[in-house]
């Protein structure tokens, strides 16, 4: 303890570091309110839109664009997948293949459509992922070294080379650590020796990798991300071919590239020339270490891997983006996977995306969002709901907010969701979805509350996109460990980020109140450090140039944070000596006894980082469920806060910024209240979420009116009737529809209905009336399962629709699950209708799976539908108990 004190007592007494935070934004508190009464279209959450098939018709594509349009989507993403139905000229399903010009005239229809409701379109850049498909030839498939090991038998003296495979070539073969001639490329010419040995032959091969979950017609190798012709090749086959259907008229607003899987991708066809001219040595010469343990192993490996992710950035990214500038577009992209590419390969595209909800550990979201703080980018997407609640058709609205939230809380300020499923008339309610993510298009029972999900959505991008980012605490990604430490079977620097930060890390960083971004060496050399406090977790390797940068950073007053052991190595292996001998020399410098940086245990860096007095929110009573993101305006503070769990959270808090008086801002409901100053009460209802406004600049609104509620009326004996008219006797409110074996498989809406008389006496002295719903119950979710849902048993399953005397009044969908009606209600009788709605899980739980037999015949496997072995009803209806309580 007695450490950390003193520790805290140095940095305190700090200069400050010169231009510490420069204002990135005017914008002020004002600016931020009228942004959040009417956020602006550009804001609204776009949804990716599956075309399977694709069997799309111009008639149901204006459907579903009305049907977004409706539900509150501000535009979508057209991504052509794998067929669900084989060609069937009565039913109207035929299969236009990819790109035909039947699909471009599709496409084309679309985006006439989108311009004509005034929403956005983008388009992916091929079908499936990763991008390829059958204009690609195995000579620009992506590549991989892979090593064959070649038994030799005693005194032999030729063997023969292995058969290889189109688009294959030997590199090199070595026996006995010595490298020997390839020949005639059929036989190996061996020294011969007296006993058995093994030859290591490195092939220069192909992945063989197809593209996944292919449209008809897409169907073809994954393209070499490091060739420039397999690039080039594809944006004429495909990226100009999508483009011509919008010729004459705006092009889309983006073209998109889904995240880089290419398993397997490590070499292309020039890999040794291009290591030679960039490392300086020939690394054909020395293959057996890039396999090899051992500081050698770990040099070579660093420079290959450094190698790979230049010429990505070089041959795949910046063409890419310079392609779609010059039609006009941009260019959104998801920036990680294989082949390696790193943090700031980020600032090469126009709109970075992530994806991962996890958001207490690392993701590729923090990792996007990071990269677009860092390099200017003022939006910054996510993939989102990807892997939630599953199969599909389980996810509900409170689902969405669950996982929307925790990529709020990384960052993120636009989302694009994932998915809307093309579904054409006549199938089977609830139609086509894809196989492993949710299903958020108009066959929902739910979806007529849409409009209130896609607000609170709207809403929380648009004042997460105001100001600028914190921007005081900074970790750095140990972007040279990963290179020294991967291997061509998994050439990923994200994949090994969890391993080298550790599992607490970013739980500790954040435990600390610290709003934090990620950063790397070159966003420290192109850009510099304006952070208050760097975190270098565990590092082994540093780039000299960064830590040269850094030490004159921690000069002018930055506080430097090393957790474990300070760097100690750098460099690859021509120029790993001298820059060893600089980073071990600066680490002397930074950690010695006079030096300004200092060295915590892992365990103490929560305690370390609130010693410094840079945490933005510090918690009386610490909570992991309850997190923040903080952005700086021109003339106060505001904070996003959401309870990421399924009880209530109560605590208090104090936040930089806070000496100023505080406002409670509701974007679920709209509503603001005071919240005082200095220690900060917060109560937030499971899976909540509020904006924390700290400004002199607006008007204080009267404190929230809670404390003198009274119960007035406990509301029993509804009348319920199913959305075709029919009574349902047995229904009231507390029961779930599948109570009734009648209804067990009834997916749709039912309305409950009852009349509330009310004396004068509950309208006086200004007391405000509202209807509540009930608080809900928490429910176990098996910790084996890793997809998002909402751990909570909500009052009303799934969604309601609130009229208060035939006027609309509200939609319950979400925490608060109360609506303040008392502008509606009046002396006398009144009429108070819920229409609720349920999933479509029930009604699928009541028929068998569906037969891809022939489909599968007919196309192959493409894709297998995730956890049918988890469709079952769902509790349905209005559960909770329903009260009018009085507030004065």
């Amino acid at each position: 303890m007695r450490r950390v004190v003193i520790f805290a007592a140095l940095l305190l007494v700090a200069a400050p570091v010169t231009g510490t935070h420069a204002q990135d934004s005017r914008d002020t508190a004002a600016s931020l309110w009228r942004a959040f009464q009417t956020p602006p279209d550009e804001a609204r959450p776009m949804i990716r839109w599956w075309w399977f098939g694709p069997a799309v018709t111009d008639a149901e594509i204006d459907r579903e664009i009305a049907a977004m349009k409706a539900g509150g989507f501000g535009g979508f993403e057209v991504q052509p997948t794998y067929a669900l139905s084989l060609d069937d000229a009565p039913a109207g399903l035929r299969n236009l293949p990819y790109p035909s010009d039947g699909f471009l005239a599709r496409l084309r229809h679309a985006g006439e459509t989108a311009r004509s409701e005034k929403m956005r379109i983008d388009v992916t850049i091929g079908s499936g992922w990763p991008f390829g498909g059958p204009h690609i030839p195995v000579t620009q498939a992506a590549a991989a070294l892979r090593l064959a090991r070649i038994p030799v038998p005693a005194r032999a003296g030729n063997v023969p080379l292995p058969r290889l495979g189109p688009g294959e070539r030997p590199v090199a073969v070595f026996i006995d650590g010595e490298r020997i001639p390839l020949g005639d490329g059929e036989q190996i010419a061996l020294p011969a020796a007296p006993g058995a040995r093994t030859a290591l032959l490195f092939v220069a091969g192909r992945t063989g990798q197809q593209v996944k979950r292919a449209a008809v017609g897409a169907e073809g190798f994954v393209l070499d991300h490091m060739s420039e012709a397999a690039v080039e090749n594809h944006l004429h086959a495909i990226g100009d071919r999508l483009l011509s259907a919008f010729a004459g008229a705006p092009p889309p607003y983006a073209m998109f590239s889904d995240s880089l899987e290419a398993y397997g991708s490590s070499w292309t066809g020039d890999f040794a020339e291009q290591f030679r001219s960039r490392r300086g040595y020939d690394l054909v010469d020395r293959l057996p270490a890039l396999f090899a343990n051992g500081l050698e192993g770990d040099a070579i490996r660093y420079d290959w891997a450094r190698t790979l992710t230049e010429l990505v950035d070089a041959r795949y990214l910046t063409p890419i983006d310079a392609w779609a500038r010059k039609h006009g577009t941009r260019f959104r992209a998801q920036v990680y996977g294989v082949p390696p590419v790193t943090l700031s390969s980020n600032a090469l595209v126009a709109l970075p995306e992530g994806e991962g909800a996890d958001w207490r550990n690392f993701t590729s979201t923090r990792w996007a969002a990071s990269a677009a703080h860092l390099y200017g980018r003022p939006v910054v997407s996510s993939e989102t709901w990807t892997w939630l609640h599953s199969p599909a058709w389980a996810a509900t609205p409170l689902d969405m907010k669950v996982e929307a939230d925790r990529h709020f809380l990384q960052g993120v300020t636009q989302i694009i969701g994932h998915g809307w499923p093309y579904s054409p008339p006549g199938v089977p309610e609830p139609g086509w979805a894809f196989y492993a993510a949710g299903a958020f298009n108009d066959h929902n029972p739910w979806y007529p509350a849409m409009p209130a999900v896609t607000g609170y959505l709207q809403r929380v991008s648009a004042a997460l996109r105001m100001g600028s980012p914190d921007g005081s605490v900074a970790i750095y990604l140990p972007t040279e460990d990963a290179f020294a430490a991967m291997r061509p079977d998994d050439s990923s620097v994200n994949h090994q980020m969890t391993g080298l930060l550790g599992p607490e890390l970013v739980k500790q960083a954040l435990d600390a109140g610290a709003d934090f971004d990620f950063i790397d060496a070159q966003a420290i050399t192109a850009r510099g450090l304006r952070q208050k406090v760097l975190i270098l977790p565990r590092l082994t390797r540093i780039d000299p140039a960064a830590y040269r940068a850094i030490a004159d950073w921690t000069a002018r007053g930055g506080i430097l944070i090393a957790t474990g052991t300070p760097p100690s190595r750098g460099g690859g292996l021509l120029d790993g000596a001298a820059a060893t001998r600089e980073v071990a020399a600066i680490s002397t410098r930074l950690f010695g006894k006079t030096g300004r940086a200092r060295v915590v245990e892992p365990a103490r860096l929560t305690a370390a980082l609130r010693a410094t007095a840079v945490p933005a929110m510090i918690l009386d009573r610490p909570d992991p469920a309850l997190g923040f993101v903080h952005r700086r305006l021109v003339d106060g503070d505001l904070y996003f806060l959401a309870n990421t769990g399924a009880a209530p959270i109560e605590t208090s808090a104090r936040f930089t910024g806070g000496d100023r008086p505080g406002q409670w801002w509701d974007p679920v409901t709209g509503e603001r209240s005071d919240a005082g100053a200095g220690a900060i009460a917060i109560r937030l209802a499971p899976y909540q979420s509020k904006l924390l406004v700290f400004t002199r600049s607006l008007p204080r609104p009267a404190p929230a009116r809670t404390d003198q509620a009274e119960r007035i009326a406990d509301l029993t004996g509804w009348t319920v009737r199913l959305a075709d008219g029919q009574p349902a006797p047995s229904l009231d409110a507390g029961r779930s529809w599948t109570d009734d074996p009648a209804l067990v498989h009834y997916s749709g809406a039912a309305t409950y209905a009852r009349a509330l008389t009310l004396e004068p006496a509950a309208f006086t002295d200004g007391a405000r009336l509202v209807l509540d719903f009930g608080k809900g119950m928490p429910q176990p979710v098996q910790t084996t399962e890793s997809r998002p849902r909402a751990a909570l048993a909500p009052p009303v399953r799934e969604a309601a629709l609130l009229r208060i005397n035939g006027k609309p009044a509200g939609t319950l969908w979400a925490a608060p699950w109360r609506i303040d009606v008392t502008g509606l209600l009046h002396p006398g009788e009144n009429r108070i209708e819920v229409m609720v709605m349920n999933g479509a899980l029930n009604r699928l739980a009541g028929r068998p799976l569906p037969d891809r037999r022939l489909l599968t015949l007919r196309y192959g496997e493409r894709f297998q539908d995730q956890d049918q072995d988890k469709i079952a009803p769902a509790p349905s209806g209005l559960l909770g108990p329903v009260t009018l309580e009085r507030i004065r």
